[in-house]
């Protein structure tokens, strides 16, 4: 399937994305199961989706972070075809600590860049 493109910086994108979130976490007490969350992942990118949103604060609870984006590496990981265009946007700078305690942090030592694969 072709879908229509869009440039996003130096990326060149799907004009449609997955975001990833609900894997992880949503108003509803349940989320997929790992294996359903990576066949859908499979799925968009069969679809011809290249752009993956996700975060790292997308996690069950707060001493699971980074929950989502292990989902989204697995899927790519496993992914039988080839995920050199798939670009993966992840968000920094909101915290999650023990308790459930959000807050924000965008300073140079909690940001950084990461790059596929791992």
């Amino acid at each position: 399937m072709t879908t229509k493109q869009r440039r996003i910086g130096q990326f060149t994108v799907s004009c449609v994305g997955l975001g990833a979130m609900p894997f992880s976490m949503s108003d509803k007490p349940e989320k997929p199961a790992e294996g359903q969350a990576i066949a859908t992942v499979h799925a968009a990118l069969d679809a011809g989706v290249t752009l993956i949103d996700t975060a790292d604060i997308y996690a069950p609870s707060w001493d699971t972070m980074g929950h989502n984006e292990r989902i989204v590496a697995e899927a790519l990981r496993t992914w039988a075809g080839d995920a050199a265009n798939v670009v993966v946007a992840t968000k920094g700078g909101i915290t999650r600590g023990e308790g459930e305690t959000w807050g924000r942090d965008g300073s140079p030592s909690t940001s950084g860049t990461r790059s596929w694969p791992p």
